[in-house]
Parts: C-alpha cells; structure tokens; sequence
C-alpha cells in the first residue's frame, strides 16, 4: 500500500471515530427524559425541576352527599283497585243507559239498566218470604195475646213461635238474595229492573252498553270505571341491582311523548319473586297523575334515586386502567407517589363514585397520571 492510500485509510478511520461518538451523544440525549421520575420499590419520585411535574394536576380527596340513580324502562298501570272491569253476573236486557265516556262517577252512580229473569225471580221469593213472615208474626201476636188472657195454650204458642222463626229466617235469606243484585230491600218493587253502579268513584274511560242488548251471565266486561288521578309504573330491576332499591325512594319519570319534562314518583312495593326468563324484579312506583298525563300502557323511562348517602367522588381522567384493574396515584409525600388499587361505582357527569380505595384528605393525581405510568 502506499503513502496516499495509508493517509486516506487513517482519515476514514478518524470520521468513523466521530460518527460514533456523535451517535453515541445522541442516545445519551435521548435517554435524558428518564431523568424526570425515578421508581424505589413502589415509589415513583419526581424531582422539583422536573419538566413532568407541571403536567401533572392535584386534588385533596373529600366526602359529599350522593344519591345513586338507576335507570330502567317501565309501564304505567291503573291501580287495581282503582281500576273496575263492570261484567254484570246475571244476564237479562238491557232496557235504560244512562252511561258515556269521560262520566264522572260515585260508588252509587247509575250506570244502566237491565231485565234479569234471575233478578225477578228473587224479587217474587223476596216477596213471598216477606209476606209469610208478616203472617206468622201476626199468629204469634195473637197466640201470647191469647195466653195472656188465660184462653190459649202453650203448644200453640210454642209452634206460632216456631213457625215465625223459620220464616224469619226464610226472609234474611230472600234478603240477602236481594242484596247480591246490589238492589235496596227497603225499596223493591216487584218487576223492578236491575240498575247497575259503579262500584268505585271515578270515570268511564270505556263503554260498550248498547240499549237492547242482551248480556250474558258469562259475558266479557261491558264498561270499565277507572279512577287514573294515581296510577303506577311497573318498572324492571335486574336481581344485581335490586339491593339499591327501597320503598318510598324517590324516582323521576320520562315520557317519550312529553320531551324535557320530569314525573315524580315513590316507590310503592318492590315484588318478592324474581323472573327467571329477565332475571328481573318488578318495582311499582306510585306517581300523582292529577292532569292524567300518564295513561295505562304507556312506555317510560324510570330514574330511580336512592336515599342521600356520603361518598367519594374523583374525577374521571384520575382513574387509569392496567389489567383490568382500576388504580389512582396517591401523593405521600411532596413529589412521591405509589399506584393504589379503587373500586369504583356510578358515574356522574365527569366523576366517579369511589366505593372503596381512597379516604377523606387523601392527595391524588387528578389529571396527567399516565405520564408515571413509565415508570418501571
């Protein structure tokens, strides 16, 4: 080799010399951030002129009153003993209606009227009983006038006594035939047709009487008489949850056809059985429906809110995630902090619900936590 080629083979050797140790500078500045935090155990330490420490943000953990709220879909029913199918027992014709829909009514109001053979036909007994009770009455007032004047005997105020008994008797039961037909004994007549009431107050909300009609003992309902000014929403609570769930909680009911407006409501009996098809419990919820916006059928959205309790809340961006785990980082001392496992609950708005994890006047990181999670 001779004199140039040794002089160019050293230069090279020389640029090769310092791209390394340009090379070898640059990954030194790059490993630099590694600077900003060290990891001791469990421990992560940022140090006070650390360029990560004004990325990080903090808040002092504290206690406040929380409702937890669920939401379900429900439906509204008519309470049932607000709610009265009207189904004569007995059948006959219909001769007088006095019935129309919306008619306010009273437990006595008169809806129609009908010809019942098995209603005359207890009136003709009724009659009959009332009028053979009259005469033994009669007969024994004559037979104790007859003893106390010395000329009757004992047998026969003994069998006058009996025979008024059994007609007695005989006539209570004819009444109470009468009774059953819901008509006043004190004011029958005979051939009389049989008025149909309304057995509870509030109004007709269906109709199906036609004048001349003849029903029958076994007919399907004719009117309905409802009273809808409270009615109920039979809403569904999957089993997990039902635990949440107490009578006279409060609830805030949504209708689809009614945008923006809240309903108020209590729970009224939450169901002992538990469906097997849902693995659902039904929750009845009693709600004022004075302007009747609520009608029988219709389909809600049910808000249940449970009585004030004191919790945690943190905001959300505070919670990281590894493994399927939930975890803050915990401030212990200025500029350390460790990892600690939380439970949490429901959301609300941009906090959760820290069931378990954290106590009152604890620090923790509360925006800016993934920048540790470097640390190894």
């Amino acid at each position: 080799m001779n004199l140039k080629n040794k002089r160019q083979s050293y230069l090279t050797g020389i640029a090769m010399v310092i791209i390394g140790m340009t090379a070898s500078c640059k990954q030194q500045v790059t490993k630099e951030p590694a600077a900003d935090f060290t990891l001791e155990g469990d421990v992560i330490t940022v140090p006070e002129n650390s360029g990560l420490k004004s990325k990080l943000k903090f808040i002092t953990v504290n206690t406040e009153p929380y409702r937890m709220q669920m939401m379900t879909a429900g439906t509204v029913k008519a309470i049932p003993t607000q709610f009265a199918e009207i189904a004569p027992p007995f059948q006959g014709r219909v001769t007088k209606s006095y019935i129309r829909l919306g008619m306010k009514t009273t437990a006595e109001t008169p809806l129609f009227e009908i010809s019942s053979p098995d209603f005359i036909a207890a009136q003709k007994v009724f009659f009959q009983e009332k009028s053979q009770m009259q005469q033994a009455e009669r007969t024994l007032k004559r037979q104790k006038d007859l003893m106390a004047n010395g000329v009757g005997t004992q047998k026969d105020l003994e069998e006058a006594q009996t025979g008024y008994d059994v007609e007695k008797k005989e006539y209570e039961n004819a009444v109470i035939g009468i009774k059953i037909f819901k008509a006043n004994p004190e004011k029958l007549s005979l051939g009389q047709a049989l008025v149909v009431h309304a057995p509870i107050t509030g109004e007709v909300i269906e109709n199906k009487v036609v004048l001349g009609q003849f029903i029958k003992d076994d007919a399907a309902s004719v009117a309905t008489v409802a009273n809808l000014n409270k009615v109920w929403v039979a809403g569904q609570v999957k089993e997990k949850d039902i635990r949440y769930i107490h009578e006279k909680d409060e609830c805030e009911i949504e209708v689809a056809a009614l945008p923006g407006k809240k309903l108020q409501g209590k729970v009224y009996h939450v169901n002992e059985i538990v469906d097997e098809d849902t693995r659902s419990v039904q929750v009845l919820i009693e709600c004022d429906n004075s302007d009747h916006t609520l009608k029988p059928g219709m389909y809600v959205s049910v808000n249940f809110i449970d009585a004030p309790t004191s919790a945690v809340l943190i905001p959300l961006k505070a919670i990281l995630q590894m493994n399927d785990a939930n975890f803050v980082f915990v401030v212990t001392a200025a500029g350390k902090y460790i990892k600690r496992k939380v439970e949490t609950g429901d959301t609300e708005g941009s906090r959760v619900v820290i069931k378990s994890g954290l106590a009152k006047g604890e620090k923790i990181v509360s925006e800016g936590g993934f920048y540790l999670l470097e640390a190894k």
